[in-house]
């Protein structure tokens, strides 16, 4: 199987910023999950010299292009006719895919008749593999020419991701010798270049499984990846890589596999039949945001109090009006009182508090910007983490909801609150 790859995006649309290139990000990420090298990313308008030229450049750097957009039915969809001339192949009606779109239009306006120039979309290179859109009209493209794995994907969000999991990772999966296994583990409380440095000597010395790290929005993630000739194999050899891991990093790994540290509480609260609350001011709901973003959390998530203004403080959550005076919305003090009054008025067997300076100036008792109290009450006590954060208004907010999730997390696993 091929190990490099370069993503053409087609599509003046992008250029001109009028909408944002996701389908890159997802295509980089599905593709390294399968130990897929992405060395370069290409944008080009739709022009047909300027998109040969692009092609040209990637078959003599890459082992797979994949191409989105400019597959539809339109005169400036060119995708296919350029990727065709460039590999010398022949555009061919291909009538499958002809009568999967007019049924997909029959399904989609009963009563619009299907104007004649959708049928572009079933021109398809000769010899090539057809990968089906159930998610739209234009169909896939697949096949293998002068050494080089060329995939073609339509260019809408929805489609292409939903064509590249169900299409082009079968696809790549059996033109594969043996299989390609990641597990990736997820840390908080640590950065990448810390955690990077930790490992760099084993990283460079590893060669199956393989090991690469990944910065994320305040906390990062360690993919493992094995080649092996079956799925046991694959995993035999990550299991002691990933045990070896945990073992290192210990309780700043929060799971493995698991798409966030919200959807790891939210399993842990489900197993343990616990229900949770949150009372927010730094924050303004972003911690309950995160958490009703979960399918099927209304089974532990009780609500929450965005109590942004002081008053709403000691009105709605009963924090005391003389620790607000003594010590100031964003203390110690008032975070525990916050998460205490949560489980009280919410009637919630754990609740996570935020009081804190987002920004851009201190507060009015000249807290600098970044001071964020986070507080977690339970049927055990209370805690509260003091932590100082940086870089703007968005990552403070996202970074504090964060670590309410974390000590959440530490509390239901029985791991030393700090």
């Amino acid at each position: 199987m091929s190990h490099t790859a370069e993503l053409i995006a087609v599509g003046t649309e992008l250029l001109l910023g009028n909408i944002a290139n996701t389908d890159a990000q997802m295509l980089s990420q599905g593709l390294s999950a399968l130990g897929i090298n992405v060395y370069y990313h290409t944008v080009v308008g739709d022009n047909p010299d300027r998109l040969r030229a692009a092609v040209e450049l990637a078959k003599t750097r890459a082992d797979i292009i994949i191409t989105t957009g400019g597959l539809g039915p339109t005169c400036d969809d060119l995708t296919k006719n350029v990727l065709a001339d460039c590999f010398g192949k022949k555009l061919v009606f291909h009538a499958p895919s002809a009568r999967r779109i007019e049924d997909f239009f029959r399904r989609l306006h009963p009563d619009r008749p299907m104007t004649e120039n959708n049928y572009q979309q079933a021109m398809l290179p000769e010899g090539c593999t057809v990968l089906d859109n159930d998610w739209g009209t234009a169909p896939g493209v697949a096949f293998e020419a002068d050494g080089v794995g060329v995939i073609m994907l339509p260019g809408p969000p929805r489609e292409c991701k939903a064509m590249f999991t169900h299409r082009v990772i079968p696809y790549l999966k059996e033109l594969a010798d043996g299989v390609i296994v990641s597990r990736t583990l997820k840390l908080f409380g640590i950065g990448e270049s810390a955690m990077e440095a930790q490992l760099r000597e084993r990283m460079n010395a590893m060669t199956n499984p393989t090991l690469a790290p990944y910065a994320k929005e305040g906390e990062c993630e360690l993919r493992i990846t094995a080649k092996a000739a079956d799925d046991e194999t694959a995993h035999a050899l990550i299991a002691p890589v990933e045990a070896d891991l945990k073992a290192h990093f210990g309780p700043l790994v929060y799971g493995v596999d698991v798409p966030s540290l919200e959807a790891a509480v939210f399993a842990l609260l489900k197993e343990k039949g616990l229900t949770l609350g949150t009372a927010e001011s730094c924050t303004g709901g972003l911690v309950a945001k995160r958490m009703t973003d979960l399918a099927g959390v209304s089974s532990v998530f009780r609500g929450g109090v965005v109590s942004y203004a002081t008053e709403v403080k000691h009105t709605v959550l009963g924090v005391d009006q003389g620790l607000l005076d003594q010590y100031g919305a964003v203390s110690e003090q008032v975070a525990r009182a916050m998460a205490e009054g949560a489980r009280k008025v919410l009637g919630c067997d754990l609740a996570i508090s935020t009081t804190g300076v987002a920004g851009p100036d201190p507060d009015e008792r000249g807290n600098p910007v970044g001071l964020v109290f986070i507080g977690l009450a339970t049927p055990d006590g209370t805690w509260v983490r003091k932590v100082n954060l940086s870089m703007g208004r968005q990552r403070i907010r996202h970074i504090a909801a964060s670590h309410g999730f974390d000590l959440a997390r530490r509390y239901l696993t029985g791991l030393e609150l700090k």
